[in-house]
């Protein structure tokens, strides 16, 4: 008599890649259902909506900024912040460890710096002397050429050097450039305030991430579960990508500047690039950090240099640096960001001046990370959002 165990066949269980076969071929998360958007609403309610969030943003003025600025530090940071919760440490204390810790990795990068930075500070230092000269002799024989077409200006008086001479004529405007100092000052302290707040900001928004993110979720139209298709960690992957796209972008034309005028001091054109190549490479790459008036800014410092030691070498590096801006604005710039945003050059130019226009070099600066979280945005709500139709069948009261 045989057992039931007898008429059972033995069924081998599923191997390793027929398991993953079965897995791979298991279909994707239901996608919920889309939210409808009532004609009435995108009648009404939208136009409404949009107004008066740009009124309020206008009548808000730089608090607006201010929590713009505050939440992208707190979308940058926030990862970091999350990789420090998996290993069992409270939110609280791996916030406190990440601003510690940026801190130190500023201070160990200052020290790193430090050393080529004091050496060529201090061999400037010590060729400041020649360069004077240089200029005095260089001022001098600007003014003979401007005599002799014509242009009679007075740089360089008699008994005296050329420097001196317009250290006297400066002198005479001393008041307007008190006044200048203090207006500076003010604004220095005012954006010490703004800064400390901005830094207050972020903490508190990185301590509540968690609840910030719920609550935009619970706004947003519901995704299929996954972290593909959540609203808050697409935002947060899209500010990544800008960041991670400028670092690289500021670290290539760093360099690219460094080594351009280290070729050029080896070559005699700017004898003093060499010199201070290091110097000037460091600048110009943190300037890039400031886009639209960046590289005019990291510009400045070696043409003004040149400009000491001779205006040819200076004609020469306005050139260079005027290449390095072609090559960044036409190739560097579209390869990176055109990667890393995800979105048409055009809109990326419209953005940096609508920012600037609106708050200045911090709208420019602000002005892609909050491009980028739009975009997010756009295709998030394209995705499970549908428009209610308009009847067009034509028919009409007559």
């Amino acid at each position: 008599m045989k057992s039931v165990s007898e008429d059972i066949p033995d069924v081998a269980p599923p191997s390793p890649e027929e398991r993953t076969l079965t897995d791979s071929t298991e279909s994707p998360p239901p996608q919920p259902p889309r939210v409808v958007v009532p004609r009435w609403v995108q009648l009404v309610l939208l136009p409404i909506a949009l107004l008066a969030a740009w009124a309020l943003s206008k009548a808000a003025g730089k608090v607006v900024l201010i929590f713009i600025v505050a939440a992208v530090i707190a979308l940058i940071l926030n990862p970091i912040v999350a990789l420090l919760q998996r290993s069992r440490l409270p939110r609280t204390v791996a916030v406190l460890a990440v601003y510690l810790g940026f801190f130190l990795i500023l201070a160990g990068i200052g020290l790193l710096l430090a050393n080529p930075i004091s050496n060529q500070v201090r061999s400037f230092t010590h060729a400041l002397p020649n360069l004077v000269n240089e200029a005095n002799v260089t001022i001098v024989g600007f003014q003979g050429d401007l005599h002799r077409i014509g242009i009679h200006v007075q740089l360089a008086e008699q008994g005296k050097t050329a420097l001196q001479t317009l250290q006297d004529k400066l002198s005479k405007s001393g008041g307007s450039i008190v006044s200048f100092g203090g207006d500076i000052l003010t604004e220095g302290v005012k954006a010490g305030f703004d800064i400390v707040l901005v830094f207050v900001l972020s903490v508190y928004m990185l301590l509540y991430g968690e609840h910030i993110g719920g609550l935009v979720r619970k706004a947003m139209p519901n995704g299929d579960g996954t972290r593909a298709d959540d609203y808050p960690t697409l935002v947060q992957n899209a500010v990544s990508r800008y960041v991670g796209g400028q670092l690289l972008f500021s670290v290539i034309m760093g360099t690219t500047c460094g080594v351009a005028l280290y070729i050029f001091g080896l070559l005699g054109i700017f004898p003093d690039g060499g010199h201070y190549a290091v110097v000037f490479g460091v600048l110009f790459g943190l300037f890039e950090l400031i886009p639209y008036v960046g590289p005019f800014l990291g510009a400045i410092p070696p043409i003004l240099v040149a400009l000491l030691s001779d205006p040819i070498s200076a004609v020469w590096v306005g050139l260079l640096f005027l290449g390095i801006q072609q090559l960044e604005g036409h190739i560097v710039a579209p390869q990176i960001f055109g990667h890393t945003l995800r979105i048409n050059p055009l809109l990326v130019i419209f953005a940096l001046l609508l920012g600037e226009q609106l708050y200045g070099i911090v709208g420019a600066l602000t002005a892609l990370p909050v491009l980028s979280v739009l975009r997010t945005t756009v295709v998030y709500l394209s995705r499970h959002l549908t428009l209610e139709p308009w009847d067009r069948s034509g028919d009409r009261l007559l």
